[in-house]
This record gives C-alpha cells, sequence and structure tokens, in this order.
C-alpha cells in the first residue's frame, strides 16, 4: 500500500483521513502468469495498481493474430479506462505474463472515493493525462523507426522487462517476427 500512496501523493495532495479511507478500498490480489485482469468482450470492473510483476495489454487483429499493445509494470494503473468509465465491452485483453501482485479496487469502491473525496478526482485525471502520454510517446516512434532503433526505444522505455517476458510478446509490441527480434538482439551485443 505504501508504493501505492507514494505515488498518487506525487499527483496532489491528501490529508491522513482521506488516505487512510482510501487504503481501506483497496483489496491485494494475486494475479498468476497468463491470467486475465480483464478480457475483451466483457466490461472492465476494477482499478488496479501493480506491485509485482508484468502485464500486457493486448488484442487479436482481424487475421486472428495476437498484437501486444503495451506493458505495464511495477507501481503502475491497470485499468482498461474507456471500458471501466463508459461501461462497455473492452477490446483488449489485459494478462498477467509474469505472477503479478497487484491492489484492485472496485468499481463501486472506486467511484465512492471520487464521491468522498473531493481532491480524488483531479488526482485520477492528472494519472490518467500522464498515463495517455506516456502511452503516445512510447508508440509514436514505432511506427516511423526501423527495427533496430524500435528495439533500442523498447530498451530504453522499459528497461525493467526485457529480461522478464518472452520474447513473443517484445516482438508483437515492435511489430516483428520473433526471428528478426532474435538477430537484431545478437546484432547490437
Amino acid at each position: 500500500m505504501k508504493e501505492f500512496i507514494e505515488y498518487i501523493l506525487q499527483f496532489g495532495n491528501l490529508n491522513p483521513q482521506q488516505l487512510d479511507l482510501i487504503s481501506k478500498k483497496a483489496t491485494e490480489k494475486i494475479l498468476l502468469k497468463d491470467e486475465y485482469f480483464s478480457e475483451a468482450g466483457k466490461i472492465a470492473q476494477e482499478v488496479g495498481f501493480t506491485l509485482e510483476g508484468i502485464i500486457r495489454v493486448c488484442y487479436y487483429n482481424n487475421k486472428g493474430e495476437e498484437i501486444t499493445k503495451y506493458f505495464i509494470d511495477e507501481n503502475n494503473l491497470v485499468v482498461d479506462l474507456e471500458s471501466f468509465n463508459n461501461d462497455i465491452c473492452s477490446n483488449a485483453y489485459v494478462q498477467a505474463i509474469t505472477d503479478c501482485k497487484i491492489l484492485v479496487f472496485s468499481k463501486k469502491d472506486w467511484k465512492e472515493l471520487l464521491d468522498t473525496i473531493i481532491p480524488w478526482e483531479a488526482i485520477v485525471n492528472k494519472i490518467t493525462s500522464r498515463a495517455l502520454i506516456q502511452k503516445i510517446e512510447r508508440r509514436s516512434p514505432l511506427v516511423s523507426e526501423d527495427a533496430t532503433t524500435r528495439y533500442l526505444m523498447f530498451l530504453k522505455i522499459y528497461p525493467n522487462v526485457v529480461n522478464r517476458i518472452p520474447l513473443s510478446y517484445i516482438a508483437s509490441y515492435l511489430g516483428i517476427t520473433q526471428s528478426s527480434l532474435s538477430r537484431i538482439r545478437k546484432s547490437i551485443r
């Protein structure tokens, strides 16, 4: 819980009573490797905060190929925001790719915090804005750069991820084949 409190306090101030209320609403959840936090075709019902482990967000394209959109490592929020906020079915899978320990807030408890703690909405909005900016900054270069440059940027963006997840997920994220990724990795060693 300490990690989550430190994380949210980067985005605004809360008093001890407010922090206590937030702490009481959170439950710790273990998500085993390959389990889903939320799934395509269902409405997201929880907001999570990754304490340990790595999660990926992926979808299937019209050819049935699995595409990794991005990764979420420690000390980051986990939520399919569009599905959660708008009560619509998700089009993505949010999946643990290592065993994960996550702090979880139910939709009911999250909304109660928004209704009860005045500065909470501003903090959540700042967190959301930062996450969207990060997502754009991380994805934009992947469109215009060659595969080696994309991989080097991946290493910079996700320094704590590369040795903990299957290469197939990295290749999918980069939009290349696994054999291309292996050649790139050999060439830069």
